[in-house]
């Protein structure tokens, strides 16, 4: 019987076991791929919006001698930070469910990468699970193709290909810059009026420049209507289409939470915008015991919480968690 079952070992998760073992919790975290997972899918030579103290877990330094800290500098840290603490973490372990017990206690089921099931006992769940596994998909035919994903880890794969972008937001535009370097011809479709007005701000000279140098060719208030094997057709805001020659598809429309867990265990959901209720004090849920930290905290819109708010949900249950046992004793 752990005191904390942590469900997610992304960097939340993570701040979530420290702060309770801090108090003298015992915790473990499962985690349905590897070590800060979501971190792991981003483009390989991102580079983070915020700064390193932002992105920092449990007093650890985060060293960089970048000004805004890179993909690779962050998955080494949050090692380091996951090693420092001698954090418990089975990795490659999927949650399927988390079951109320009679004596309020939980029991969270899981499955191994080699099938083989398991369970755990615990008086206190935390569901932290990140977003990067369930795409926001736009269901135009053709979306189903092998020239189309949602996930852009590099440029090199689509050097001198014809690349079509769908989206306008930060993960659009870096794809953009980076697919220039390799010589790619790219067309970028968003339905907004302009790309989103939250580009980095070092980011967004350069590329308005590129634009109007005609390396991209931005379609706004337009939508991708059919993907085929060789082409793709845009629809404008006025109905009228146009058919352009391509060879891949980077479908950069954004992800969701995945709900399942909590609906497992009895989380109620708010609305539409689908944001479980919890209490933004403790970020215990209308499940008693059962706690979410980090995006699954947010509505549908994950940009609602970032890294450097959700690694503070942790220390919040931890105290919580504390304050109940010691009321109990």
């Amino acid at each position: 019987m752990q005191d904390v079952i942590i469900i997610g070992a992304g960097p939340c998760g993570l701040s979530a076991a420290i702060e309770c073992g801090r108090r003298g919790l015992s915790t473990h975290i499962i985690e349905k791929h590897c070590l800060v997972h979501s971190i792991y899918l981003y483009p390989t030579h991102m580079q983070f919006f915020s700064t390193a103290e932002l992105l920092e877990i449990g007093d650890v330094p985060f060293p960089s001698p970048n000004e805004k800290p890179f993909r690779y500098e962050a998955l080494s840290y949050y090692r380091k930070v996951a090693d420092h603490y001698d954090l418990s973490i089975s990795q490659y372990e999927e949650a399927l469910s988390v079951e109320r017990q009679p004596d309020h206690s939980f029991v969270v089921h899981t499955v191994d990468r080699s099938g083989q099931k398991h369970q755990y006992e615990a008086r206190n769940v935390v569901i932290s699970t990140g977003y990067f596994d369930h795409p926001n998909y736009i269901g135009t035919p053709g979306e189903d193709l092998d020239k189309v994903t949602h996930y852009f880890r590099e440029a090199h794969p689509y050097t001198g290909m014809n690349v079509a972008i769908i989206g306008g937001s930060n993960s659009a535009v870096d794809a953009a810059m980076e697919l220039i370097r390799v010589g790619a011809n790219i067309h970028m479709v968003y339905r907004g009026e302009e790309v989103s007005e939250n580009i980095k701000p070092w980011v967004r000279p350069v590329f308005e420049a590129m634009v109007k140098k005609g390396k991209i060719e931005v379609h706004v208030q337009s939508k991708v209507t059919e993907i085929r094997e060789s082409s793709i057709t845009i629809q404008d805001k006025d109905g009228h289409t146009t058919e352009i020659d391509n060879d891949f598809v980077l479908a950069l429309t954004g992800f969701r939470p995945d709900r399942k867990l909590l609906a497992s265990c009895g989380v109620e959901l708010d609305g539409d915008m689908e944001k479980p209720l919890f209490n933004p004090e403790t970020m215990e849920s209308n499940v008693p015991g059962l706690y979410v930290a980090g995006v699954i905290a947010s509505g549908r819109n994950a940009n609602e919480v970032f890294i450097e708010t959700g690694r503070k949900h942790g220390g919040l249950i931890a105290e919580h968690i504390a304050a109940v046992r010691a009321s109990q004793q």
